[in-house]
């Protein structure tokens, strides 16, 4: 049997939402209160700007304030990773380099979206990335936002980088992760999408970087627990239990549910950017029935001071 790679990151982490005022500045305060939540509620590690921070909207001087108030605000606690996602090369280089500056303690290295390259192009694009930033290195795959997947030989070529240390695996694929697995069997594998946590885990992912944990930390950490332990039927009944949170999470463009669920729960504004918007009515009772089914029901009045 093949050895799990350390985690290097630490078992349970989340993509972190990045707060904003009702004027859609963004909320410093706001972000140090959500990190320390997190970090407070079991979480080994955080990464900021990534797809659930909307880094695709945020400036590059927003980026480093974010980074700085969160870094401040968990201190040693945490592992703390700063998105790096370009699709222009010499952009991702500068935001590696930011991250370096800010004390990051690695990059998240998104595959090149709009543009579509060669997988020989994306292994060139992250090696830049990863001179620049200085910094280990997590990879991310998400077709489904970039519009293109990493492919097996292009990680296994990555993973010999001795800088590229971790997968960030939302590709929905779970024979190419087994293949990965196989011949890169020191890549620590994290889950990226919480609908296949525990089946990831079986393929020996070392842990996940969770939507989900904004809301429900001592759970994904009870499943991590018991699948460590060998208790698969405890770890299923847990990861089961949770599915219909996910579905409400991601019914409508994320990260929009997660936040208004976070505004109910006093820690951040609901406030999204365009070309998001805020959950309406409808989509709010909808997302109230996800996550009772879930038994993580929303908080029924807003926190003072905290927009919903």
């Amino acid at each position: 049997m093949t050895a799990l790679p350390a985690a290097p990151f630490g078992r349970l982490l989340t993509a972190m939402a990045t707060p904003m005022r009702d004027d859609g500045s963004l909320d410093l305060a706001a972000a140090a209160r959500l990190a320390t939540y997190l970090i407070e509620h079991g979480h080994d590690g955080l990464v900021v700007s990534g797809t659930t921070g909307e880094a695709s909207t945020t400036s590059d001087a927003e980026k480093e304030a974010l980074l700085t108030a969160v870094l401040e605000a968990v201190g040693d606690r945490c592992t703390v990773i700063a998105g790096a996602g370009a699709n222009d090369t010499e952009h991702g280089r500068a935001l590696g380099r930011l991250a370096y500056r800010a004390g990051a303690h690695a990059v998240l290295a998104t595959t090149p979206y709009y543009s579509k390259p060669t997988q020989a192009g994306v292994i060139a694009h992250v090696a830049a990335i990863a001179e620049a930033a200085q910094l280990p290195v997590m990879l991310y795959d998400v077709p489904g936002r970039t519009g293109l997947a990493l492919a097996t030989e292009t990680i296994v070529t990555l993973a010999a980088h001795p800088q590229v240390v971790a997968l960030k695996d939302a590709k929905g694929d779970l024979a190419a992760t087994g293949e990965v697995r196989r011949q890169a069997p020191d890549l620590a594998v994290y889950s990226g999408a919480d609908e296949l946590n525990l089946p990831l885990l079986s393929l020996g992912a070392v842990g996940v970087v969770s939507v989900l944990g904004h809301l429900a930390s001592g759970e994904l950490r009870t499943m991590i627990d018991a699948f460590d332990a060998g208790d698969i039927a405890a770890a299923r009944a847990i990861h089961n239990a949770l599915l219909p949170a996910v579905v409400g999470l991601f019914r409508f463009a994320s990260p929009a549910p997660v936040k208004v669920a976070l505004a109910r729960r006093g820690l951040c504004g609901a406030q999204v950017r365009l070309p998001l918007l805020p959950a309406s009515p409808e989509q709010l009772a909808i997302l109230q029935e996800d996550l009772n089914r879930a038994g993580l029901p929303l908080a029924p009045t807003t926190a003072p001071g905290v927009s919903a």
